[in-house]
């Protein structure tokens, strides 16, 4: 499945301390052009219950973006092959975009 920049979609995450995966909320991050080569740069979408990172941006417009409980996108990114994408569910909206947007340029570029 190829993805659209800011689509909120669903991947398997393994677990680090037992063997299996979850299927967990991620962000496409990169843009449409990259993705059409047969992988996506994602971020992790989490419920923040954890310590917070930099760059941890609330999710405001959870509806929009097709998540059902409070949600930050966290600036743990990584690649991952668009065979694993298990599903479209939303899309960020463009306020959420811009402060998501914000912190990858005060924290990555």
């Amino acid at each position: 499945m190829t993805c659209e920049q800011w689509d909120v979609i669903v991947v398997p995450f393994p677990f680090v301390e037992r063997a299996g995966h979850k299927k967990r909320p991620a962000l496409v991050v990169s843009k449409a052009a990259f993705n059409q080569h047969g992988h996506s740069i994602l971020a992790m979408i989490t419920s923040g219950a954890h310590q917070p990172w930099p760059g941890d941006t609330p999710v405001t417009q959870l509806k929009t973006a097709g998540l059902h409980q409070h949600c930050l996108v966290r600036l743990k990114l990584f690649t991952l092959d668009n065979r694993l994408i298990l599903k479209a569910i939303g899309r960020l909206a463009p306020s959420d975009r811009n402060a998501v947007e914000k912190n990858i340029e005060t924290f990555l570029i």
